[in-house]
C-alpha cells in the first residue's frame, strides 16, 4: 500500500505527546491502522480482529497488557471493550505517560461510549475519514468531479488501482456480514440491504423515519434503530439544523448524506463516472461530496463537527454553515460549471435574518474559476480547503 501523508499525521502525533492513549476512530478501511503504524513505526502492533488475539485479550486482559509494556498500536478496540478498564490501570501505574497506547475502532459510538466509561481524562479522541481531495496528490488533479464522485475517496481503491464498483460492493457486502450481524440483530439482511439502498436514494433531504419505514415495510422504531447503526459505523452522515429563536418556522430535522460518495453511487446503481454526469441526483451528491470535504477539514485539524444547515418552512436553505454567531462561514453548494445570479439568494436572505451577524458567505460549485466577490467569494469545489483556510475556519 502506498504510504500517503495524511493531514491527521501532525495532530496525531502532537496528542500522544500530551496524553497516555489516543483513539483514532473512522469507518472500515480509512486508513487507520496505517496511519498509526506509519506515525508510531516502532509500536507493537495487535488486532483484536483475530479471534485468538481476542480471546487472550477477553479471558485474560491483565496478560494480555502485560505483554506491551511499553504499550502498543491496539486496532478495533471495541471489539473487548472491557479492556479499556484494565489500560486505564496500566496507564494510571506508569504515571500516565504520554502516548503510551494508540487505540483504533470503527464503530464511534461503541468506541466513544466505550472510551467514556474508562479513560475519562486519560484518552484524545480523533477521526479519520478517507482521503480529501487535496490528500490524492497531483496525479489525480486532472479527475473530474464526476470521478471523484463516482470512485469516492477509500484509499484502497487508489493504492490498489480498483475499479470502484467492484471494490465498493464488496465493501458493503463485508460491512452487512460482518458488523451489521454483531451490531443489530436484522432477521432479514436483504431487507436491511434494501433501506440502505433507499438511504442513497434521499442523499441531501431531510430524514424522515415514517417515510422511510413505510417504503422499507418496518417499523419507524426499527428505522430509527437501523439509522443508529449507520452512523455508528460510519455509513450515513446526519447533518443538524441551524434555529435559533428568531422562528418556529424553521425545520428541524437532520439532513441525510453518506460518508463516502462512491459508496453511495454503488448503492444508487451507477457503474461509471459518466453515469454520474446525467444522474438525478448529481446535484445531491455533488453537495454531499463538499460536505464531506468540509468535515474532513475540520477532523484533519482535529476538531469536531460545527456544520449545520439552515432551512425555513418557505424552503430558504443554506447548505452549510461552519461555525456560531457571532462569526459564521456560509456556503451555498451548486453542482453547475457556470455563475449564476441565482446561487446568491439564500446567502443574501440570511443575511437579512441575521444582520447582526459577522459572516463570510461563498459559492461552492462545479466549475473551475476562483471570485472573491465583494460581498460572495467563489470557490470551485476541488479548492474547498483553500477556501475555509483563507476564511479563518
Amino acid at each position: 500500500m502506498l504510504m500517503k501523508k495524511r493531514e491527521l499525521e501532525t495532530v496525531l502525533s502532537q496528542l500522544s505527546s500530551q496524553y497516555p492513549v489516543v483513539t483514532v476512530t473512522g469507518p472500515r478501511q480509512s486508513g487507520k491502522t496505517t496511519l498509526c503504524r506509519k506515525v508510531f513505526p516502532s509500536k507493537a502492533y495487535v488486532n483484536l480482529e483475530f479471534p485468538d488475539t481476542r480471546q487472550f485479550a477477553t479471558d485474560d486482559p491483565r496478560g494480555f497488557l502485560n505483554q506491551y509494556k511499553n504499550g502498543a498500536i491496539i486496532d478495533e478496540i471495541q471489539r473487548v471493550p472491557e479492556l479499556t478498564s484494565y489500560i486505564q490501570g496500566f496507564v494510571d501505574e506508569a504515571d500516565n505517560k504520554p502516548g503510551r497506547f494508540i487505540l483504533t475502532g470503527s464503530q464511534q459510538f461503541e468506541v466513544i461510549d466505550t472510551i467514556n466509561q474508562s479513560l475519562v481524562g486519560r484518552t484524545a479522541l480523533i477521526k479519520l475519514l478517507p482521503f480529501n481531495i487535496s490528500e490524492l496528490g497531483n496525479q489525480y488533479k486532472s479527475m473530474s468531479v464526476s470521478e471523484f464522485i463516482y470512485n469516492g475517496f477509500y484509499p484502497r481503491i487508489y493504492d490498489k488501482n480498483l475499479n470502484p464498483t467492484q471494490a465498493l460492493g464488496d465493501y458493503f457486502e463485508t460491512y452487512v456480514e460482518r458488523d451489521i450481524k454483531r451490531l443489530v440483530n436484522v432477521k432479514d439482511l436483504h431487507l436491511f440491504e434494501k433501506f440502505v439502498r433507499l438511504c442513497a436514494g434521499r442523499i441531501g433531504q431531510l430524514l424522515n423515519f415514517q417515510s422511510l419505514a413505510n417504503d422499507v415495510g418496518v417499523s419507524h422504531t426499527t428505522i430509527r434503530s437501523w439509522i443508529s447503526v449507520l452512523e455508528a459505523s460510519y455509513i450515513i452522515f446526519l447533518l443538524p439544523p441551524f434555529y435559533k429563536n428568531i422562528s418556529k418556522r424553521l425545520i428541524k430535522s437532520p439532513k441525510l448524506y453518506f460518508y463516502d460518495t462512491g459508496l453511495a453511487s454503488f448503492l444508487l446503481g451507477i457503474e461509471n463516472s459518466r453515469q454520474v454526469s446525467t444522474h438525478p441526483l448529481r446535484g445531491n451528491l455533488f453537495e454531499n461530496m463538499v460536505i464531506m470535504e468540509v468535515l474532513k477539514y475540520r477532523f484533519n485539524s482535529g476538531k469536531k463537527s460545527n456544520l449545520a444547515f439552515f432551512r425555513d418552512s418557505s424552503g430558504m436553505e443554506v447548505d452549510i454553515i461552519i461555525g456560531d454567531e457571532p462569526k459564521m462561514l456560509l456556503l451555498e453548494i451548486k453542482a453547475g460549471e457556470t455563475i449564476s445570479g441565482s446561487y446568491f439568494k439564500s446567502l443574501n436572505k440570511f443575511g437579512e435574518l441575521f444582520p447582526k451577524c459577522g459572516k463570510i458567505s461563498a459559492v461552492v460549485y462545479g466549475g473551475e474559476r476562483i471570485e472573491k466577490r465583494t460581498k460572495v467569494w467563489v470557490y470551485p469545489a476541488r479548492e474547498i480547503k483553500k477556501l475555509i483556510q483563507e476564511s479563518g475556519f
